[in-house]
């Protein structure tokens, strides 16, 4: 599976952005699609992920009520909608896949096998 990621850029506080990623070749095996982030010096972080099936979602909490997540399972893609940017959402965030549903991937019972590269996201103050 390969994920292309979209988007991203520089934007005031308190702006918005969307990041989209396109899934293409064994899509078949993806379960759950998601985005991780990770700014300098921190910890690569989940943000948000989707259930591809039932299109149960994840969230952060410091991106709940801010961010969305969503899918297209015609296009094999997903879009992360960015409201209310702050400048601690700065970070390279990545696209990334998984073969195992939401639950079991949150359950701590699976992974993320795909990555995409990074895009970055720069909110000034």
């Amino acid at each position: 599976v390969q994920l292309q990621a979209y988007g991203g850029g520089l934007v005031q506080a308190g702006g918005s952005l969307r990041l989209s990623c396109a899934a293409s070749g064994r899509t078949f095996v993806v379960e759950t699609m998601g985005w991780f982030r990770q700014a300098p010096g921190q910890e690569r972080e989940l943000v948000a992920a989707i259930d591809w099936r039932d299109g149960s979602s994840k969230y952060t909490d410091s991106v709940k009520g801010r961010f969305s997540i969503s899918k297209d399972n015609a296009k094999n893609t997903v879009a992360l909608q960015m409201n209310s940017l702050k400048p601690e959402d700065t970070a390279v965030y990545y696209c990334t896949a998984a073969q195992h549903r939401l639950r079991t991937v949150v359950a701590g019972k699976g992974r993320y096998d795909y990555w995409g590269q990074g895009t970055q996201v720069t909110v000034s103050s």
